[in-house]
């Protein structure tokens, strides 16, 4: 595979934040995503967010698993700390960064297989740990990488590229993330970025277990029956020597409307999303009515976005167990080895 590096000069005009970087410094290798997928604007919302809090890039460690989303770290943050885990295992990698050094900026970037499905688990102990981190899941609920099967996040009923219908019912992570503990939730679409980039910022603001449910359609996958430009017509009329896909290139989806209102979004399959942005009456920090909010635009057919849930008095793992203040990683080792005398002082202590 070619790598495109981008180039290493920035102008001498470019704009410089507080702690002395450009937009550009916070960016990563250009993406390979396919043209169009809303992954690549949540990249873009993060970079933003990094750039308008005036953080040193090297305070921050990414963390992601395997699929689509978790390829977008590689194109983002390029100077940040960085860690691919195996399918669904991120979270127990970030908890244990995290107990070693508190002092870094932990954001985990996940997609729908990989938390909803093999990841299921540990996505529900590192949200009800509080393990203080952003964790954003890329929702776009279909294996993008293994040729567009359901994910556990797909809506029951909604169709395949091959036109099969869903017959699970799907797994809406912002419920339980809310459930499990997380003390910040909020959802978006990949296509508002005027909310997106505030979330984000927030989240990264936030101590304790953020989680944020972005929607990002996938243009790969949204050739429907009866399109003579879709894989299988072209495959069924024409003799092939071999068998080749060629994804084409999609005008990105975008949308902008205003707080406590409903806008309806068309995908590139001809489907509709229909979006309702939480409006200033809402109050999130209320977990039953949030969850009841939630249950209530499933039932509506809506994808509620905004804030949804805050938790304003939060206690992250390091304050559940009681560790010292300084990193982990820092201390010598006879304070973390103090010997056999404490040991005997602590098993005489639980007799």
């Amino acid at each position: 595979m070619t790598y495109i590096a981008k180039p290493k000069l920035h102008h001498p005009t470019l704009v410089r934040n507080k702690a002395g970087f450009t937009r550009r410094d916070y960016e990563g290798a250009i993406s390979t995503l396919c043209a169009g997928c809303g992954h690549d604007s949540i990249s873009a919302a993060i970079v933003q967010a990094c750039y308008e809090l005036d953080i040193e890039p090297h305070r921050v460690a990414k963390l992601s698993g395997i699929g689509c989303s978790s390829k977008t770290p590689t194109y983002f943050l390029g100077a940040s700390h960085g860690f691919n885990t195996v399918h669904g295992r991120m979270p127990s990698v970030m908890t244990g960064a995290n107990l070693a050094n508190r002092e870094l900026i932990y954001l985990g970037v996940s997609g729908d297989g990989d938390s909803a499905s093999i990841g299921l688990g540990q996505f529900a102990h590192v949200m009800r740990r509080g393990v203080n981190m952003v964790y954003i899941v890329m929702n776009n609920g279909v294996y993008g990488l293994t040729k567009g099967q359901f994910s556990a996040t797909a809506d029951k009923g909604s169709m395949s590229k091959k036109g099969q219908a869903n017959a699970d019912e799907s797994i809406d992570m912002v419920s339980m993330a809310i459930l499990m503990g997380a003390s910040f939730v909020g959802r978006s679409f990949s296509g508002d970025r005027q909310q997106m980039v505030p979330l984000v910022k927030a989240a990264i603001a936030h101590k304790g277990a953020a989680f944020l449910d972005i929607v990002s359609p996938c243009v790969a996958f949204n050739n429907h029956a009866g399109s003579t430009k879709s894989y299988d017509y072209v495959r069924e009329h024409n003799e092939a020597l071999n068998r080749i896909d060629v994804i084409v290139g999609r005008e990105e989806i975008s949308t902008s409307y205003a707080a406590g209102t409903t806008t309806d979004v068309q995908q590139h399959d001809g489907s509709w999303l229909r979006l309702r942005k939480l409006g200033e009456e809402y109050d999130p920090s209320d977990k039953i009515k949030a969850m009841q909010r939630v249950q209530q635009g499933l039932k509506d057919g809506e994808v509620v976005t905004g804030l949804l849930y805050l938790d304003p008095t939060p206690k992250d793992l390091h304050d559940n167990l009681n560790t010292v203040a300084a990193p982990l990683n820092t201390l010598a080792n006879d304070t973390l080895c103090p010997g056999k005398g404490a040991l005997d002082r602590i098993n005489a202590s639980l007799r």
